[in-house]
């Protein structure tokens, strides 16, 4: 230990202490594209965040819109879309696992193929495998409605409509996963939102990831 900076000197007394959650770290360090020390300031990140109102470990939607706006009743379609991806488990909390794998999508060098079916999943609303035109009207509503952009019926009408064209190859008035692959590959800025360089950026762009 002689050779060690004090902020590893921390962390190895840390492992020492809680060796589960080191094995932990290594097994998520390994199924996912971050490094040990990067998951460690995951960990102190999730961890500050997991106790902000529920001490309980685990991160509550009270304590995400919290991170997310500093209110924690803050009522929000987007925050709430946002927090249903990441509860991998749908048990109505994000655990430091689901945590991690949910960031890693947003990893620089995650495929794109992967950010592609996370946005999927952030879009299918009902979670039966389609973006259906309902889901993709009431996005755009959302959308506009955060934007403070007031369209009329028939512009929100032509918006859906030409999407709905683009999009559902097979015609059958709903967009499935291969065909949302496509219609990302034709427009690729649909992504630009999906990658943080930066873990310090994680949470001043987390909110920014659904706007087009």
């Amino acid at each position: 230990m002689a050779n060690m900076t004090v902020k590893e000197c921390c962390c190895f007394l840390k492992k020492l202490r809680n060796p589960s959650r080191a094995t932990q770290h290594a097994r998520l360090a390994s199924e996912t594209l971050f490094s040990i020390n990067e998951i460690e300031a995951l960990y102190d990140l999730f961890e500050g965040l997991s106790y902000a109102i529920i001490e309980d470990g685990r991160i509550h939607k009270e304590e995400f819109l919290l991170a997310l706006f500093s209110n924690s009743s803050m009522q929000n379609f987007f925050a709430d879309r946002l927090f249903d991806t990441f509860d991998i488990k749908k048990n109505g909390v994000i655990e430091f696992d689901e945590f991690v794998r949910s960031l890693s999508v947003f990893h620089p060098d995650a495929p794109e193929s992967v950010k592609i079916e996370f946005m999927f999943r952030l879009y299918d609303l009902k979670h039966n495998g389609f973006i259906e035109r309902d889901e993709l009207k009431e996005m755009v509503l959302a959308l506009l409605s955060e934007m403070n952009v007031d369209l009329s019926e028939d512009a929100v009408e032509s918006i859906l409509n030409k999407t709905i064209l683009d999009a559902d190859l097979n015609g059958d008035g709903k967009i499935d996963l291969e065909e949302w692959k496509i219609f990302i590959s034709k427009n690729p800025s649909i992504l630009k939102n999906m990658t943080l360089p930066l873990l310090r950026q994680v949470f001043t762009f987390l909110f920014y990831i659904l706007t087009p």
